[in-house]
């Protein structure tokens, strides 16, 4: 097991899931909300998100050979999404889009829209499928680790609902902006490493 694959991996998903971008978000979806209300939330939200990338990363592979989609193919289709998500985070649209949905007072938004789409979205279900299934490693052991690292990024997300929002009050909306735009160029270079590996998949490189 190459110990850089992982911590590559552990930067991906944390770059994909982001956050840092989704603690304010998190304030503003449960607005009036009592400090116990909150962190029961943010325990649901995070256990739903963790069970979905579980599931896409246990039988993703399986309902692509099922299609009949190669994994190059799956690859480089998943380096585009990926990068399309880190233009998003440069430009600030992703962002933008976030912001836009708000919460009902009689709706509980630990399943929708904090589990999915802002925790676990289309570009983190990719990542749980490409990083199962993109490096030498096989086996049990590296699928475990995958999702060890999974959890991780999950857990670091539940830190930051809790400490949202002391994290609001430090950095300020331009110190979350400059955060967003770093780990958007960071995704960008990662994606496009994805979409090489799946050509180079194909044999053409």
């Amino acid at each position: 097991m190459d110990p850089q694959f992982y911590l590559t991996a552990l930067v991906t998903l944390f770059v994909i899931v982001d956050p840092i971008a989704l603690a304010p978000l998190f304030i503003a979806l449960t607005q009036g909300m009592s400090v116990a209300h909150r962190r029961a939330v943010a325990l649901r939200a995070c256990l739903i998100a963790a069970v979905l990338m579980t599931l896409f990363g246990l039988l993703g592979d399986n309902i692509l050979s099922v299609i009949g989609i190669s994994m190059p193919a799956f690859r480089i289709s998943g380096g585009i999404l990926l990068f399309v998500t880190a233009l998003d985070m440069l430009f600030e649209r992703r962002t933008q889009r976030r912001e836009g949905q708000h919460a009902d007072p009689a709706h509980d938004p630990s399943v929708f829209p904090l589990a999915t789409p802002l925790i676990a979205g289309p570009g983190a279900f990719t990542t749980m499928i490409l990083l199962v299934n993109n490096s030498p490693a096989t086996g049990l052991a590296h699928t475990l680790a995958i999702h060890a690292v999974m959890v991780i990024v999950i857990a670091s997300a539940f830190v930051f609902f809790l400490a949202a929002p002391v994290i609001e009050r430090l950095l300020g909306r331009t110190g979350i902006v400059v955060i967003t735009r770093l780990l958007g160029m960071l995704l960008a270079a990662l994606s496009v490493q994805f979409v090489l590996d799946g050509i180079r998949g194909t044999g053409l490189i």
